[in-house]
């Protein structure tokens, strides 16, 4: 087949998906009919579904076919880039937010203003934080069953730039960090800004695949596991005792980082002891207060082995320098007078709540869910297609996330993660009720 044939017919192919006269979901020929059709060698009508592939216009599914994609987002942003439009009800990306927490800045702001060393805030800080500030941290982790010395801590620019500080000091281009089948999308995006490869550990019903883990290892050179083993984003499980156990016994016989993201963990009320309780000389512990405060406020911690803490200093010093002082002065106060626990304790319940509605509209079903989360993740139907549902929601003014910016495998499946964090209750229902009629319809 002449080459201006072949590129033609991709273009053809491409013109139709991105004017929408071949809608998302649709499924096309398969190759076979595609050559039959076209006149095309079998291989050639590979090439035009590979490329279009590549553009990121269409997905192969084994044993299903090939089907066009959601174009109106470019290939991961339902999650890592959160735009949504005016009037549109957010189920995509969580922000919670409490009634009075604005006045609760209002009063910090006033309290900082008459501070003695407000203009200390001006000048340059310590790369890992002021002593002071550590300390408040290290004190706020006892809540979590983490007992470190403020030497330990970091403070960073929210738990985002803690795991990119962690993964930039302590591992190296072409590393293999093995991680859930299904994780958070920031790390899956860091870990290929940073040319790490991720192998994917199978999920089970309350945890990831230890012995997979196990078999993982002894087959490939793993440098390190990243997990949540408190409040999994986006399935919810809390690692049992055992299972934390025996993953902490299989880093140590191969030699394995640690990485503990524990954003999402205030909310579970307790759990079994943190990773880093566990295994303390190889577990780097990354959280922050953007959930458990507010998303604005940017103002993470990284909890690490002596030994790593100058690597991590070195490149918070080569990134951001120190996070902001202010930012920084406002979160360590809320932490030493209590307000960072209540607002935790308040989420939490908010959190349930959220769940009771969540548990009432969807009943029918199968939801994978923790009572006290801020998501839960919606299991699609065989014969369902999560990118079409998607659309669909959209032009009814309610976004969604799919599986596809949470999956490290090849096998993505259709599934949706609902963030219930972002909207008041009223509107929650509503949208939720608009998810099951959609799903309803299309499957």
């Amino acid at each position: 087949m002449p080459r201006s044939r072949y590129k033609s017919l991709v273009d053809e192919f491409a013109a139709d998906i991105r004017s929408g006269r071949l809608l998302p979901g649709t499924r096309l020929p398969t190759h076979r009919q595609l050559a039959a059709t076209e006149g095309l060698a079998l291989v050639t009508a590979s090439r035009v579904y590979a490329e279009l592939e590549a553009m990121g216009l269409v997905s192969g599914e084994m044993g299903r076919g090939t089907f066009v994609r959601e174009t109106s987002w470019s290939p991961g942003q339902n999650i890592d880039q959160h735009s949504v439009a005016a009037g549109m009800t957010d189920l995509n990306f969580n922000y919670p937010a409490l009634p009075g927490q604005t006045e609760m800045l209002r009063n910090a702001l006033r309290q900082l203003a008459s501070a003695g060393d407000l203009e200390s805030l001006l000048r340059y800080q310590p790369h890992a934080g002021r002593p002071h500030e550590r300390a408040s941290v290290a004190r706020h982790l006892r809540v979590r069953g983490l007992t470190v010395e403020a030497e330990q801590v970091l403070i960073v620019t929210g738990a985002q730039q803690g795991l990119a500080v962690t993964m930039m000091a302590l591992l190296q281009p072409g590393d293999v960090i093995a991680a859930d089948a299904l994780t958070y999308s920031g790390f899956k995006a860091l870990a290929d800004s940073l040319h790490l490869e991720i192998v994917p550990i199978p999920v089970l019903d309350h945890g990831p695949d230890l012995e997979a883990l196990e078999s993982l290892c002894r087959h490939r050179r793993v440098r390190a596991v990243y997990t949540m083993p408190t409040l999994h984003n986006p399935l919810g499980w809390v690692m049992s005792a055992d299972q934390r156990e025996c993953l902490v016994t299989i880093a140590r016989q191969h030699g394995l980082l640690i990485i503990e993201d524990a954003a999402y963990a205030f909310l579970a009320e307790n759990p079994p002891a943190p990773l880093a309780v566990l295994a303390p000389e190889r577990t780097i512990y990354v959280s922050g207060l953007s959930k458990s405060v507010a998303t604005g406020l940017r103002v993470g911690f990284v909890v690490a082995p002596l030994q790593h803490v100058p690597a991590l200093e070195r490149t918070i010093k080569a990134t951001t320098w120190n996070t902001p002082g202010v930012m920084t002065a406002i979160a360590t106060a809320w932490l030493d007078d209590g307000t960072v626990m209540q607002l935790e304790a308040e989420k939490r319940q908010d959190a349930q709540a959220r769940q009771v509605v969540a548990g009432e509209v969807l009943a029918g079903l199968r939801c994978i869910r923790h009572p006290s989360s801020y998501f839960l993740w919606l299991p699609l139907s065989e014969d369902a297609r999560a990118d079409q549902i998607a659309m669909a929601l959209m032009r009814e003014n309610v976004s969604v996330s799919t599986a596809e910016p949470f999956a490290t495998s090849a096998n993505v499946p259709h599934a949706f993660r609902l963030a219930l964090g972002s909207v008041e209750m009223g509107a929650l229902r509503e949208a939720l009720e608009k998810v099951k009629w959609m799903i309803g319809a299309y499957s």
